[in-house]
């Protein structure tokens, strides 16, 4: 979730600078959206996570028929499943923003031509396609394709936003 987060977060912000003013992208802007994939990934990672993290403590009480609802939340398994979902978000803001940077660093170091950035993005979300095709017994090529359409409309809407 945190590199496809990450990197559709690249394509929406900067495909504007990118193509749009046709700019190349300095590594400050490339930092500057990576923090922003960062904190968005984190908080909604921890959100999403603990909360099923939690139903699944506060189903478990019903199904025991626990006096008090939700009583496993407020001992050491409550504890334990904190933790559990800060080390997800951790892990997912983490990736988030190496998949927001990199392509845009990419850019922003090499002289390569500015929509470059965006192909890199772009492929690197089809191949993250493929692989989770792969995971998921899936139809490779369908998610690889859908993942990079995926992209491909992200930064079109970017380009129309003008974010950045």
């Amino acid at each position: 979730m945190g590199l496809t987060d990450g990197l559709l977060n690249s394509l929406a912000l900067a495909s504007s600078s990118i193509l749009g003013q046709g700019g190349r992208v300095s590594p400050d802007l490339a930092f500057r959206i990576g923090i922003a994939a960062l904190v968005t990934a984190a908080f909604t990672m921890f959100v999403a996570d603990y909360a099923d993290r939690r139903r699944s403590l506060i189903r478990a009480s019903r199904q025991l028929n626990l006096t008090k609802r939700g009583q496993l939340a407020t001992t050491e398994l409550g504890r334990i499943q904190m933790r559990r979902a800060l080390i997800a978000m951790a892990v997912a803001s983490l990736a988030s923003f190496v998949g927001a940077t990199t392509p845009l660093l990419v850019g922003a170091l090499l002289p390569v031509p500015p929509w470059t950035i965006l192909a890199l993005a772009i492929i690197a979300l089809a191949v993250l396609g493929w692989l989770l095709g792969k995971a998921l017994a899936g139809n490779r090529l369908r998610w690889a394709v859908s993942m990079g359409i995926g992209g491909l409309v992200v930064t079109f809407i970017g380009l129309q936003l003008k974010i950045a």
